[in-house]
């Protein structure tokens, strides 16, 4: 890319930050984007395999402490490059200047045809299935076209919760196309909404679901295994060597539920004092998350009792 005579990059003032967007999110916007990007189904499904995997209480909690730790370590990082590289396009710009720019275009592609693609039509996917327990019109199996098999033996079709999916991408992107503050607005609105009821089911299962059976059970004996899960065949929790590789082979789970943490660094071109808010808003956002996970966790075990 061409500089100009006074060496910076086109679309960018002296200090290198971008010219050509509006800087509209500051601090608090910038965390929600964190805290909305990393909350998910991911704390509601994983913890039940994790503790399968370790089996028991402590070894659970320990697993999501190691979550915690590496997931801050690696947002602390990204918050150095954020700092150096105030601009827009993350990771993109990241590779491009660390490697070369040929290793950011071979991601700036895969990001876009693969891997936020995806993201995308699975979390879409998602809200239509869990939609149809509320309506259950809505279902994979309710075609409005019936399966097309192809020749390669793959098959077409459209589902009443696929066309849920559809409609809900080209809602969400049509919010976009609206500016800043309207797509601002919706993400406070949503992420702080689904914070606060993450926070309500840890207090209400702390306190309304208290269980001094399961509180004895799990508490009273934080690390001995429970179960007998194969981590791989012939190698349980039960050894040193299989509990280690089922801590391991737990964090695919609960590095999955923490994901997505790095999505703020895309937008660096639109947040005010990207210097300062985007790395501020990679150690709040990951700290609120990971925060909650631990707790949610505390609320599972003082609830439900280890068989």
């Amino acid at each position: 890319m061409t500089r100009d005579h006074r060496g910076t990059l086109p679309g960018t003032d002296a200090a290198g930050l971008d010219t050509e967007f509006t800087r509209g999110l500051g601090l608090y916007d910038a965390t929600m984007v964190v805290v909305g990007s990393m909350i998910g189904s991911g704390i509601f499904i994983v913890s039940a395999d994790i503790a399968r995997l370790v089996g028991s209480p402590g070894w659970l909690l320990l697993a999501w402490v190691v979550t915690g730790a590496l997931t801050v370590t690696a947002a602390l990082s990204y918050g150095e490059l954020a700092a150096m590289m105030p601009r827009a396009g993350g990771q993109y710009v990241y590779l491009r200047e660390a490697f070369s720019p040929l290793w950011g275009f071979l991601y700036g592609w895969t990001l876009f045809l693969v891997i936020q693609t995806g993201t995308i039509a699975a979390v879409a996917v998602a809200f239509g299935r869990f939609l149809g327990v509320l309506w259950p019109a809505i279902t994979e199996t309710h075609y409005l076209i019936p399966p097309i098999h192809l020749s390669t033996g793959y098959a077409v079709s459209l589902s009443t919760a696929q066309l849920v999916g559809l409609v809900l991408i080209a809602l969400l992107t049509w919010t976009n196309t609206r500016g800043l503050d309207y797509g601002k607005m919706i993400q406070n609105v949503f992420t702080t909404a689904k914070t606060g009821a993450l926070a309500a089911l840890i207090a209400v299962g702390l306190i309304a679901g208290w269980n001094a059976l399961a509180v004895e059970a799990n508490f009273g004996d934080l690390w001995t295994p429970r179960g007998n899960v194969d981590v791989a065949p012939g190698l349980t929790a039960a050894t040193a060597f299989g509990l280690f590789v089922a801590v391991c082979v737990a964090q695919t789970g609960s590095l999955f539920s923490s994901d997505a943490w790095n999505n703020i660094t895309f937008t660096a071109g639109e947040v005010r004092t990207p210097r300062r808010n985007r790395p501020l808003s990679l150690a709040l956002g990951t700290g609120i998350v990971i925060g909650l996970s631990q707790r949610a966790n505390v609320a599972y075990l003082v609830t439900l009792a280890s068989r």
